[in-house]
């Protein structure tokens, strides 16, 4: 009998537990290799690389790496859009031993420079784009060498052409590297690595694989250290809460950017360890594009965010296109309106269901039943392996049905912890992971997120921390007090917006410190409303008050709307 309540709710089929395989995570996708060698692995822009030719372009980076130099246990940060080059730099550098530092392709040069100090990266692999943001602040970093694509190279010939003279030099891909010390052409690596051969390297499944950059429970950006296990462990829990999932016979979209743990694992590492066809999607935002790829290449399962449903649902000639292919959608990141769900199923056929992760936890710890029972509002069950409780806030104890508490969970895709950082207590010496999150349960089991991290906001499925967007404005010399908040967004989820106090005698616009942010962060981090204001509420002991910045939004909302 089973000890955990909630596996009763369990579709038919799946397991209360899943077996690990003791291997590294690569050795997954060379077994799809071995018995699917002529199976598309990747699909881009309408041309295929097979299981074969992605195993042994994985192999020839790897070698590649060791050719540079590249030890066991070195950092190799990753600043690449969905692409062949994405695919094979990733297992290439866990399969040299390597451990890959996922980096956000929005990023500009002040977050990419955190994280290179951070994780101490000596290697960066960057699309042509993005190389003059690495360029730029490489003197602060302990980067040796430096790999360099250009996002043509895997493109069929004629797009190729036609790229190469009328877009590559206008959208900024066209770079040169010649003067650049230690810095490589992608392919100059793979020639590098198929001339010298590999050297099998021992690695275990302890050791680590990524370091997934998350702003944790506190909003200041730290490496979450998820082991070859962890992400081999997820991998095989989405296998067991698929039961329709057969061996290479399957498309995943990869919409989801891959330097995102839920990208990572839902699309990419769960295609390839499967014999599935992985259909790259390196800019979601070209609706255009992700309707013609489900058109064409005919996707069986779609993982997405709420606002990426919602763009399509809306999109003018979406019935244009054949969408019934796809059969299963697990959206996860931020809340899935019921309204979303139930036009989004209407267009394809599929179910769409809820889950819940986080970076932390490779990321899926939590879904909704895809056949089974499944209830508004709710994230669903835990996934095969996976315990979850909820404690009070105020005595760790553990609470009723229906009593609000934070949300712990353990299991084996739980990270080893936090990177150079020992004393952090995320972890406790049980193996629960304090999420931070507020839930609750009902009187099924069903999980409910009540609210987010203390002040997180969520925007368009990426985590916004009001604490590193406030650093920024208060550089801006003309700002006295600064604060930051998540406004309720019908598209985003929540939007950001700043509130902000200038120094006495000092005048400026909206416009002038939004586009001082532009400079300093990220597209989806930068308040896209800001408002002056003579003084911010403030505690009794003077700490500025950010839920009420929130309430008295939502009051002058429910006051326009009167």
């Amino acid at each position: 009998m089973s000890t955990n309540p909630w596996t009763t709710f369990y579709d038919p089929g799946v397991p209360e537990s899943v077996n690990i395989p003791e291997v590294p995570l690569p050795e997954l996708v060379a077994d799809s290799a071995k018995r699917y060698p002529n199976r598309p692995a990747l699909v881009f822009f309408n041309s295929e690389v097979s299981y074969k030719e992605l195993d042994e372009a994985i192999t020839q980076f790897a070698a590649g790496l060791q050719v540079l130099g590249l030890a066991k246990g070195d950092r190799v940060a990753l600043y690449v859009p969905n692409t062949p080059q994405y695919v094979i730099a990733f297992f290439g550098i866990l399969r040299a031993g390597g451990v890959v530092v996922p980096t956000n392709i929005q990023y500009v040069p002040r977050e990419i420079k955190h994280q290179l100090n951070d994780s101490g990266a000596k290697y960066v692999v960057c699309l042509s784009k993005f190389y003059s943001n690495v360029k730029q602040i490489r003197h602060e970093t302990s980067v040796e060498h430096v790999v360099v694509t250009n996002i043509k190279e895997y493109f069929p010939t004629v797009t190729n052409v036609l790229f190469t003279l009328f877009k590559e030099k206008k959208d900024g891909h066209r770079v040169d590297i010649t003067e650049d010390r230690g810095t490589h052409w992608f392919q100059d690596v793979l020639e590098m690595g198929r001339l010298r051969g590999f050297q099998p390297v021992e690695t275990s499944n302890q050791d680590i694989a990524v370091l997934g950059y998350t702003g944790g429970t506190t909003g200041v950006p730290k490496g979450a250290m998820l082991t070859h296990r962890n992400l081999v462990a997820n991998v095989q829990q989405l296998k067991a809460w698929d039961t329709e999932m057969k061996p290479a016979q399957e498309a995943i979209l990869g919409a989801l950017p891959f330097f995102h743990s839920y990208g990572m694992t839902t699309c990419m590492n769960f295609a390839l360890t499967t014999g599935s066809r992985l259909i790259l999607i390196p800019n979601p935002r070209d609706l255009t594009d992700v309707l013609k790829n489900i058109d064409k290449h005919k996707p069986s399962l779609f993982p997405g965010l709420p606002t990426l449903y919602t763009a399509l649902n809306n999109y003018p000639d979406v019935h244009k296109y054949d969408l019934k292919s796809v059969r299963a959608c697990l959206s996860g990141a931020s809340a899935l309106p019921v309204e979303v769900q139930k036009r989004f199923e209407e267009l394809t056929g599929a179910q769409v269901v809820e889950g819940y992760g986080m970076t932390e936890c490779s990321p899926v710890a939590i879904a909704t039943p895809l056949k089974g029972k499944r209830k508004v509002g709710k994230i669903g069950v835990p996934v095969p392996s996976t315990e979850a409780k909820i404690i009070s806030v105020d005595t760790g104890e553990p609470v009723g049905h229906g009593e609000p508490g934070e949300l712990l969970l353990r299991g084996p895709q739980v990270m080893k912890g936090y990177w150079n950082r020992p004393d952090d207590q995320t972890v406790d010496e049980e193996g629960w992971l304090h999420t931070g999150d507020i839930a609750m349960t009902d009187e099924d089991h069903f999980f409910e997120i009540v609210d987010r991290k203390k002040d997180m906001i969520i925007a368009s499925g990426f985590n916004v921390y009001p604490r590193e967007i406030e650093e920024v404005l208060y550089e801006h010399p003309k700002i006295l007090e600064a604060a930051v908040a998540g406004i309720p967004d019908e598209y985003r989820g929540e939007t950001v917006k700043a509130y902000v106090v200038l120094k006495e005698g000092e005048s400026a616009t909206a416009e002038e410190i939004m586009q001082f942010c532009a400079d300093r962060l990220a597209p989806y981090k930068r308040p896209k409303a800001l408002e002056f204001r003579s003084e911010l509420p403030k505690s009794m002991v003077g700490k500025i008050l950010r839920r009420i910045l929130v309430e008295e939004e939502l009051k002058k909302r429910e006051n326009a709307a009167a």
